[in-house]
């Protein structure tokens, strides 16, 4: 069997003019894509929170955050100070060290531009436990933080 493609790494550089308080969508995947090492309810609820302890620590404001059996979907608005890259490898590091969660070495991350890409990123990632047939609704999926309708940092339109 070939081995999988080798992806190049992003930079994940913030330009200047972007705003302090944009939203960013975010996914991790474990390093085995085909196995369930997320589904465990304790590690899901470990991950869920770290999550919240970067958060109170300032390095993230989480819009939404969900746990898949096999990888993690954000979107955030980040201290852009302390830069995306930084605090998104530490966080990885803490999960792998504590949890023992193999993850892919890199990440995606895209800027939300505007409300409108907001909310349907918003939809997608709570629509994938229903995509994948493990809830009917995506109100079921237990591993989520959601705070899509209630009030946060600037949204950062651009």
């Amino acid at each position: 069997m070939n081995p999988p493609p080798q992806r190049r790494k992003l930079a994940h550089d913030i330009p200047s003019w972007v705003s302090q308080g944009s939203r960013h969508f975010i996914t991790i995947n474990c390093k085995d894509r085909h196995g369930t090492p997320l589904l465990n309810t304790d590690i899901a609820n470990q991950l869920l929170k770290s999550a919240r302890y970067y958060e109170e620590a300032g390095s993230w404001y989480l819009w939404l955050m969900l746990v898949m059996p096999d990888h993690v979907h954000f979107i955030t608005t980040f201290d852009l100070s302390r830069g995306v890259r930084p605090i998104v490898s530490m966080w990885k590091r803490y999960q792998t060290r504590t949890l023992k969660v193999a993850w892919q070495s890199d990440f995606f991350e895209h800027r939300l531009r505007n409300d409108e890409e907001f909310r349907l990123k918003a939809h997608y990632i709570r629509m994938n436990p229903v995509r994948k047939d493990l809830v009917s609704l995506p109100e079921e999926w237990p591993h989520c933080i959601d705070r899509t309708v209630l009030d946060g940092p600037s949204s950062g339109d651009a």
